[in-house]
């Protein structure tokens, strides 16, 4: 953040610079990218057309909205002389500002929140028992569909002739299936099925690119929840192992023992076992909660500065009295604008990640795919201005000052000409309502209370913080037990989920559901 009387010809430059390349990034290159990426065909040239094919039928579904809503603007307002630039401009910088107001709130509520959860203990041990047994009834699911994908691409390679024209291009899938299965020797395709149509993917070459594009996706799909299951085991472990470490502190010597590894030897080992106890026993859990209690504080700021901008003559913005205060001294200027700048980022990205993530995209450590990364790519830079908008809102400078941001790109009131002057500061007092709302868990309770309406609650950690769930205790301890034999984490999971997906009895509570988990534990794993 630069004032202009700190005028710098550099900055102003990048703005701009920074800007544009944010919108070719999001409406051009991006998409083309992803769309190749995403792409089954055999040659550049190829996925190229489709990628383009794609994105042009999109962009015309989407420009005969907006012509249609034009249209409509001006039969309901013969007299409007926006233009329709003014249109265009309204449109898009809106649906930015008033999305990301409303990804901001949820981050804003959600991260202190869930910060503060997980420095509980029992509560994150109970959490990722449930996420560990949703996990790996997916990863049953996602080996399945893999395992489908192969025993299709097998049976269409045996009935095509060497004759065939298409034959080149399925030796390119037969190449790549070879490729698959010798990265990862574990994999054991399992109960693969054909279905009615699974053997008219010879037909043309586009059907061989969807047969290429469907085994490809059903491989990133596989791993991607594989990593998931994997990256929740070994928290869990982890976890059991700093709680038993805890309570028997005194008795080891306060040093930490770890089911992963040896102890380290020596007297540097010592002081490094007694150092790991204090951080993961003590340390950490209330550097959580103090990192919480922080989040929470600059929360709190921001709704409050959020709140405060309709009256005119009253200014209660931290980050404003923080900014005119230092105004004269650019490195303070950038330090107080940096921090709670970088928390609305966080907080809207975590959002925009937490929503994507259930439909649009996902973001795994080590398996996330290129055309998920392309896509959150995009979104990343689609919501870069009006976060910055959105921030400036609750700054007030003295008299006509304004920011380099502004000079070049206009203020929040020429962002959206048409919903007229007052439109940014009545945007923010709905963000505020409703993140209040989130945070006392109004949804969740007339969800609760109009029980038909279940359907409809967004799933979150709190909900899995009831009890153990029976079938992630039993399949963490079968993972526990095979790292002790010298097996590896997910090995073996997926003939023991599939008994848990193939039981019609709820593992959820009662007796029944013990008794169904307690003949399963006992069920030898298969080698």
């Amino acid at each position: 953040m630069t004032i202009m009387h700190h005028h710098n010809g550099g900055i102003s430059f990048f703005w701009s610079l920074s800007y544009w390349s944010t919108f070719l990034l999001t409406w051009v290159v991006v998409p083309t990218i992803q769309g190749y990426e995403d792409a089954g065909d055999f040659t550049v040239t190829e996925r190229l057309k489709t990628s383009i094919h794609t994105n042009l039928v999109f962009y015309l579904c989407l420009g005969a909205i907006g012509l249609f809503g034009l249209i409509l603007l001006v039969l309901l307002q013969k007299n409007w002389s926006g233009g329709i630039l003014g249109f265009a401009m309204a449109c898009s910088n809106t649906f930015g500002l008033v999305t990301g107001a409303f990804l901001l709130g949820f981050g804003l509520s959600e991260i202190p929140k869930g910060i503060w959860r997980n420095s509980d203990w029992t509560a994150r041990r109970k959490v990722l028992t449930h996420k560990i047994a949703k996990t790996a009834l997916k990863l049953d699911d996602a080996h399945q569909e893999f395992s489908n994908a192969i025993v299709i691409a097998q049976a269409t390679s045996k009935q095509m002739s060497k004759r065939d024209p298409l034959r080149p291009y399925m030796n390119i899938i037969d190449n790549m299936l070879l490729h698959m299965l010798k990265e990862d020797p574990s994999f054991k395709p399992q109960g693969g099925r054909l279905g009615e149509n699974d053997m008219d993917y010879d037909t043309d070459e586009k059907t061989m690119a969807t047969l290429r594009r469907q085994l490809r996706g059903a491989r990133e799909e596989y791993y991607r929840c594989r990593s998931e299951y994997m990256n929740f085991v070994l928290e869990a472990l982890q976890l059991e192992d700093t709680v038993k470490n805890y309570e028997h502190r005194n008795a080891t010597g306060w040093k930490y023992i770890s089911s992963f590894r040896p102890e380290h030897m020596g007297t540097l080992g010592s002081l490094l076992d007694m150092t790991e106890l204090m951080w993961r026993c003590i340390l950490q859990k209330q550097l959580k909660k103090l990192l919480a209690i922080i989040l929470g504080c600059i929360s709190a700021a921001i709704i409050l500065a959020e709140a405060t901008i309709l009256p005119s003559g009253v200014d209660l913005s931290l980050f404003s009295i923080l900014i005119n205060a230092v105004k004269r001294q650019e490195v303070f200027v950038q330090v107080a604008a940096f921090i709670p700048l970088m928390y609305m980022c966080m907080c809207t990205y975590y959002s925009l990640f937490k929503i994507g993530m259930l439909m649009f995209y996902s973001l795994t450590p080590r398996q996330t795919s290129s055309v998920n990364l392309l896509m959150i790519c995009s979104m990343v830079a689609r919501y870069a201005p009006p976060i910055s908008y959105n921030f400036l809102n609750l700054i007030r400078l003295d008299g006509d000052e304004k920011t380099l941001f502004e000079q070049r790109m206009g203020n929040i009131d020429d962002a959206v000409p048409f919903f007229g002057k007052g439109f940014n500061k009545i945007y923010p007092l709905i963000m505020v309502v409703y993140t209040l709302l989130i945070a006392t868990n109004f949804f969740d309770r007339v969800i609760e209370y109009c029980g038909n309406w279940k359907i409809f609650k967004f799933q979150n950690e709190s909900d899995d913080t009831d009890g153990f769930d029976p079938s992630g205790v039993i399949i963490l301890q079968k993972e526990r037990s095979g790292l002790e034999r010298g097996h590896k984490v997910a090995e073996h999971v997926i003939p023991l989920a599939r008994n848990f997906n193939n039981s019609s009895i709820s593992l959820e509570s009662g007796s029944s559901s013990m008794t169904t988990a307690t003949n399963i534990v006992n069920m030898p794993l298969l080698d």
